[in-house]
């Protein structure tokens, strides 16, 4: 594994504001760094949490030296939304607020770099289906194209909010979501303009499949793509994304549309090697992608392009687990010294989870990680997938983005799947769970 690179109250008078609303509360905790909510404001005094049993870091310089930076017995300050000071407890400086972790561990907020959260209705009956081991012929992405296009704005709201709520509670404080259920300029745009509304890592995903109006012209709705539809999304967007597969967009396709992006200021990732063998993993390389996600058909020619590039692989175990597919093989890359994010793919068809926890535990039990890993895939990795340094790790400077486990070990995570461990939250310095 890689080392992790350095880096209001309410108005007096007899009629107060109301308190605001659970999806109010979830939508300026998990809004971008400028939100000037008062909800989501951090405090400007400094509090101690002390009395952790053990911190996950992600710095290898502090603690037992190792990638996780684990210190035990120890304490965190946070001065404002940034961590000011980590180290032992018996040398903590005084502060103003004091929050006893009871022999808890504590580690930074998990960074899900891969998501799919702006999208109405569901596809259970494929889900069963696929499951009961029945042929299914229905529309897949399509039948959430169409889902997505007949929802308003409001209700594609109200269900990103709930997946955020979903997951700021199981500990991500950083997520990454991406368009690609409106497959149309106005829905695309649509979808963009929702999702900026809660986080800086929009990712513009036109290029998810070749929208249903286009099928028997892909090359017309290529041009789509890389013009007036990115002409309406680029001001919306960081990044670029596309699905680099057969049935969807070749190598010639994703270049031309990664390339187009980039002009245009967004910064390339792509969905490679999924479901066969292709050149996806080589194409993020050379564009120098943030990232390439799934790789789970890696030739040895791949492995090795990732670990000489920055490009992060990004594993996305809740996919092969909803599909019962075949698992990517995390040790494989581990090994040859590529940098691993995990991440949980959440969206309606093919992975339908918010938790990264719960990815956590299939990457151990299943993809041939250790705990210690995982953990660092998901959060340090993850950063590493945005090319944020000021995330998915407890170093001064940093934002104070943690959660509090009620377990004495980040290795719980793994060790007891399915239990809800999370229970504390902050993030930017205020408690939000």
């Amino acid at each position: 594994m890689k080392p992790a690179r350095p880096p209001a109250p309410p108005a007096p008078g007899p009629d107060p504001e109301p308190e605001p609303t659970a999806d109010q509360a979830t939508k300026d905790a998990m809004s971008s760094p400028t939100t000037d909510s008062p909800a989501h404001s951090a405090s400007t005094a400094s509090t101690l949490i002390t009395n952790i049993a053990a911190l996950v870091t992600n710095d290898p310089s502090l603690g037992d030296g190792s990638p996780l930076g684990l210190i035990q017995d120890a304490a965190v300050v946070i001065d404002g939304d940034r961590i000011a000071w980590t180290g032992d407890q018996s040398k903590a400086p005084a502060t103003d607020n004091r929050v006893d972790a009871g022999g808890r561990a504590v580690i930074p907020g998990f960074v899900d770099s891969h998501s799919h959260l702006v999208f109405a209705g569901d596809r259970t009956a494929e889900f069963n289906a696929r499951m009961s081991g029945r042929a299914y012929s229905a529309g897949g992405i399509r039948t959430t194209v169409a889902a997505t296009r007949a929802a308003t704005d409001e209700e594609l709201e109200a269900n990103l909010t709930r997946y955020l709520r979903e997951a700021l509670r199981q500990g991500t404080t950083t997520f990454e979501t991406k368009s690609g259920y409106g497959l149309t300029v106005e829905d695309e745009a649509r979808a963009l303009r929702i999702a900026a509304r809660h986080t800086d890592e929009v990712t513009y995903l036109g290029a998810h499949i070749v929208s249903p109006d286009h099928a028997e012209d892909p090359a017309a709705y290529v041009a789509l793509v890389t013009g007036e539809m990115l002409d309406a999304c680029a001001p919306h967007a960081r990044w670029i994304d596309v699905f680099c597969e057969k049935g969807a967009f070749d190598g010639d396709q994703a270049r031309a549309i990664l390339t187009a992006g980039r002009a245009r200021g967004l910064h390339p990732r792509i969905h490679a090697n999924q479901l066969s063998y292709g050149p996806g993993v080589q194409l993020a390389v050379e564009l120098d992608a943030a990232s390439a996600d799934h790789c789970t058909h890696l030739t040895d020619a791949d492995v090795d392009a990732l670990a000489h590039g920055r490009t992060v692989a990004t594993l996305l175990p809740g996919a092969e687990f909803s599909t019962r597919a075949e698992w990517p093989d995390a040790r494989r890359l581990l090994d040859a010294g590529v940098t691993v994010a995990l991440s949980t793919d959440c969206n309606p068809g093919s992975s339908f989870t918010s938790s990264v926890p719960f990815c956590v535990a299939l990457a151990v039990r299943d993809m041939g990680m250790t705990p210690d890993e995982a953990v660092w895939s998901a959060t340090a990795g993850g950063a590493r997938a945005l090319r944020r340094d000021d995330v998915g790790r407890l170093t001064p400077g940093a934002y104070a983005d943690l959660a509090l486990l009620d377990a004495p070990s980040h290795v719980h995570l793994a060790y007891r799947p399915g239990v809800p461990l999370v229970t504390g939250v902050w993030r930017r310095g205020v408690r939000v769970v």
